[in-house]
C-alpha cells in the first residue's frame, strides 16, 4: 500500500489542500495534479532550470524538492507570475528581442529575471549572466536574453520600481 501524505499550501495565491505520495516531486506534483505545466522537467538532477518555482519568494528547482515539503508553504509557477503582470515587461522584452526559441526555458529564465529586476541593483550583462547561470538554453545563445533582461533592469531602475 501507497502511503499518502495531506498537504497545504498555497499555490498562485489560491488554497490547495491535496494528498500526494511523499516521494513525489514539487514539479510533477504540478503539472500532473494542478495542471500547471509552465514549468518543465528537464534534467531531473536541479542543473538545467526548466522546472524553477518559487517558494516562499525564493527560487527553488522542483526537481529536488518533494510536494510533501510544502505544507504550509506559498508556491508561485510562471503562471502566477505571468497573471499578476510581474513578467509583463520581461515578456515583451524578450519577444521584441528574440529572446526565446522552443520555450523550454523561458519559465525559469523569467522567473530569475524577475528575482533580478526586484533586486534592482544595476548589473551589467557579464553579472546578469552570471546570476541567469543556472538557467541552461540551448537554442539562443544567451546574448539575446541577456539583452532583454538588461533592457528591462535599466529601465526599472530609472523607473524606481525595484524593492
Amino acid at each position: 500500500m501507497v502511503e499518502i501524505v495531506q498537504i497545504n499550501l498555497t499555490v498562485n495565491g489560491v488554497k490547495t489542500r491535496k494528498q500526494v505520495e511523499p516521494r513525489q516531486h514539487l514539479i510533477d506534483f504540478l503539472r500532473t495534479e494542478l495542471g500547471l505545466t509552465g514549468s518543465h522537467t528537464g534534467c531531473e538532477h536541479g542543473v538545467c532550470g526548466a522546472c524553477s518555482v518559487r517558494v516562499d519568494g525564493k527560487i527553488v528547482r522542483g526537481c529536488l524538492m518533494l510536494a510533501a515539503q510544502l505544507d504550509g508553504a506559498e508556491v508561485e509557477t510562471i503562471e502566477g507570475v505571468v497573471e499578476s503582470g510581474e513578467a509583463g515587461e520581461l515578456i515583451e522584452a524578450f519577444v521584441a528581442g528574440n529572446a526565446l526559441q522552443c520555450g523550454f526555458c523561458t519559465p525559469g529564465m523569467l522567473l530569475t529575471a524577475a528575482e533580478i529586476l526586484a533586486e534592482g541593483k544595476p548589473l551589467g550583462r557579464d553579472e546578469i549572466r552570471n546570476e541567469l547561470s543556472g538557467n541552461i538554453c540551448r537554442c539562443t545563445g544567451y546574448q539575446s536574453i541577456v539583452d532583454a533582461v538588461k533592457t528591462v533592469l535599466v529601465k526599472t531602475i530609472e523607473d524606481g520600481k525595484a524593492r
